[in-house]
């Protein structure tokens, strides 16, 4: 590269704006248990859908109580269904005190399970906005267990 074109690369660099770095999320992950109850409510008797109150109270890293509707089909193949729920989550979060709202998708394939959990997009209040993230239900023993991935901007 000659003097003259080196010159003119620096001068253009220089003059051109600063771009903005954008700052890469870090992914956290909390683990801990919750109780669920489940309460049968009212739904369309034509429809064929069972319906449902949850409320959940989160232990661990999430300390939160959640309140939620969830609407769920059987059919006649044993071990096959499906679900859908979104519940509205307050509390603290690794010391972080706000909101979010999780929606649900599960289904039921004679037995084998396919859940997808996620926070809805700028959901996030308090010092939660902002909140990204996937969460896993667990079962074991009888008992509830929660695993969180998610980001949150820095503080």
């Amino acid at each position: 590269m000659s003097r003259l074109s080196w010159w003119v690369c620096l001068s253009a660099l220089l003059a051109a704006p600063a771009f903005a770095r954008e700052e890469i999320p870090v992914m956290h992950h909390a683990t801990g248990s919750f109780e669920v109850k489940l309460q049968p409510q009212p739904a369309r008797e034509d429809a064929g859908l069972g319906r449902m109150s949850l409320d959940k109270t989160f232990s661990g890293p999430l300390s939160a109580t959640s309140r939620g509707e969830m609407l769920a089909a059987r059919t006649a193949q044993e071990g096959s269904a499906a679900y859908v729920a979104i519940e509205t989550v307050e509390g603290t979060l690794d010391g972080r005190q706000g909101g979010f709202v999780l929606v649900h998708r599960g289904l039921m394939d004679r037995g084998a399970q396919d859940m997808a959990i996620s926070v809805v997009p700028d959901s996030g209040t308090g010092a939660l906005a902002g909140l990204r993230g996937e969460m896993k239900i667990r079962i074991e023993g009888g008992a509830h267990y929660y695993d969180f991935d998610y980001t949150l901007p820095a503080e």
